[in-house]
């Protein structure tokens, strides 16, 4: 069996950045993709990249939702995305909090942003090129998560990122989503 050949990814941030942030997202009801969201995955799934999302969800430890509810809500995602020909190719979460939690949820991991697990699993079980990927998050902590990580940051001003000021570690403030996916397409043909 041959070597399964690298490609790049563009790793996504889930509140904020592909859904309106509404805290805690706990009824399928409260899930609303910006309008922009489907043209950019669409535009990353065109140019041959991984679509993957990333996103920690301590409501699971702090009892506000189990795996279960997550998990309808990325198929409830990509079902939303399927009407405009766009997909996430694959999702990534931490159930996890270090301080506040119940049971095994209570716990310092490695995949809570901004620690690198969740990109590190991914790249390995998709084959993805780190250092030709990128992250595009609402917050800080997406930004020193792509860092660690040796991928390109790109915060992104809805979600937590409308007061943030760009740090040093990310390449690029993006109005949204979909612009971001347009500076890194057009980046990558430079």
């Amino acid at each position: 069996m041959g070597k399964k050949t690298k490609r790049g990814a563009i790793f996504l941030d889930r509140d904020g950045t592909i859904n309106e942030e509404v805290g805690y997202l706990r009824r399928l009801e409260e899930l609303r993709l910006f309008p922009f969201t489907g043209d950019a995955i669409r535009l990353i799934n065109e140019h041959d990249l991984w679509a993957v999302v990333v996103t920690n969800q301590s409501g699971i430890a702090r009892g506000f939702f189990d795996e279960e509810f997550v998990g309808t809500v990325h198929d409830r995602i990509n079902e939303l995305l399927a009407a405009g020909g766009a997909r996430i190719d694959r999702f990534y979460y931490c159930p996890h909090h270090p301080k506040e939690g119940r049971g095994d949820y209570l716990t310092s991991c490695e995949c809570r942003k901004p620690k690198t697990g969740m990109l590190f699993q991914a790249a390995d079980e998709l084959a993805i090129d780190l250092a030709g990927s990128y992250l595009i998050g609402d917050t800080l902590e997406d930004m020193e998560t792509a860092a660690h990580a040796g991928v390109t940051g790109v915060l992104v001003k809805t979600g937590h990122g409308k007061n943030l000021t760009l740090p040093e570690s990310a390449a690029y403030h993006a109005h949204h989503v979909l612009d971001a996916v347009r500076w890194i397409t057009g980046e990558r043909k430079r």
